[in-house]
């Protein structure tokens, strides 16, 4: 994915959401995800993150609506994947990865705090950006192969959950893409500017 800008390349964002939900998931996982996801996306009244403090929800919220801003479509936070991503660290990630991922967001405010003089939610749009785009570059020089425990780790995996998460709610599955629930006939070759947005899946 690019630097984060306020307009993001949504087809490198589609093109991550296909490798995530198409290329990697076994059935098991993809079960895991669905139940995540049903957990989520619609947060019932008087709920409360059970991995994160209100805080550090927020700070996820700001960071993945700089990743998947709102445009035409709604962006990360309207999708709730702030929600998502807490279910997710509540639920399917163990202490380790959850200790890693916490610091990484501690790591974030540490940045801003030396750049700006203030916590990164109270950053303005254009520092968040800027912000998120040396994380990014950064995150892109590190050894992949290495285990997920340093702060390039965190941004990787924040993407991805972000990316995840919006793809497999209500509005990134039918207002961002295409979507229809019974498909008919299969074209296995349409100019894009047929229909105009990809499809979901």
């Amino acid at each position: 994915m690019p630097p984060l800008p306020d307009s993001v390349d949504r087809r490198e964002a589609l093109r991550r959401a296909a490798f995530l939900l198409g290329g990697v998931l076994a059935a098991p996982a993809a079960a895991t995800l669905l139940a995540a996801c049903e957990a989520s996306h619609d947060a019932p009244e008087g709920w409360a993150p059970r991995a994160l403090t209100a805080a550090q929800l927020e700070q996820v919220a700001v960071i993945a609506e700089r990743i998947i801003p709102t445009t035409d479509t709604p962006g990360a936070r309207a999708a709730g994947v702030h929600r998502f991503i807490d279910v997710m660290l509540a639920e399917y990630y163990d202490g380790a990865e959850r200790t890693r991922f916490v610091a990484g967001l501690a790591d974030v405010d540490v940045r801003a705090a030396r750049a700006h003089g203030r916590s990164f939610v109270r950053c303005s749009a254009a520092q968040q950006s800027a912000l998120l785009a040396q994380l990014d570059h950064e995150s892109l020089g590190a050894d992949r192969a290495a285990e997920p425990r340093d702060v390039h780790a965190f941004f990787r995996r924040m993407k991805e959950l972000t990316v995840l998460g919006y793809y497999s709610s209500q509005p990134g599955a039918t207002r961002e893409l295409r979507y229809e629930a019974v498909p008919g006939r299969f074209d296995g070759c349409v100019p894009l500017a047929r229909v105009g947005r990809a499809w979901s899946v």
